[in-house]
């Protein structure tokens, strides 16, 4: 499959129901997203949040005649920890099911790795989970490594987020 045509921009708020589409269009997705019509108000709330933060953005990959094609978020932090570096968090990736394979995620995060070291940052960092392992191994054969151990504490479910 060859790479469609397609730019990146940053997303836009008339984007949301084609990213929630996208994110919750696998069987992890499929259960925490709420892919209803209208679009409950909490990703609106998220969007705006997004958009308003200057170390957040979140980043489409258009087609010319097919619409959104992926989706990232990526997220700026300065640490105390490696002299006071900034890092890059890439997190709620997803590419359009009829184009995964095709390229578009390959670009899109060279996209955003040039975008962290233009925002000075010396580390790109991500999660996936284990139930993705075909994701996982695209991610390694961009480079990154399995380095440390995630763990995570649920504070809510998002079931209670409400309309």
């Amino acid at each position: 499959m060859s790479t469609p045509s397609f730019k990146i921009r940053p997303a836009a708020e008339s984007d949301l129901s084609q990213i929630v589409g996208m994110l919750s269009d696998d069987p992890l997705g499929s259960r925490r997203e709420r892919f209803d019509s209208p679009l409950p108000s909490p990703y609106y709330l998220a969007f705006e949040a997004i958009e308003k933060d200057e170390n957040n953005e979140l980043i489409v990959a258009e087609g010319e005649e097919a619409g959104l094609l992926a989706v990232l978020q990526i997220t700026f932090t300065p640490y105390i920890t490696h002299q006071g570096g900034w890092r890059a968090t890439i997190e709620g990736v997803r590419v359009n099911r009829h184009f995964r394979g095709s390229g578009v995620g390959r670009e899109l995060f060279a996209w955003a790795i040039n975008r962290a070291r233009e925002r000075g940052c010396h580390l790109v960092q991500l999660t996936t989970d284990k139930e993705r392992p075909e994701a996982l191994q695209f991610y390694e054969s961009l480079g990154f490594i399995a380095s440390h151990e995630g763990m995570k504490l649920k504070l809510k479910d998002v079931s209670e987020n409400v309309t």
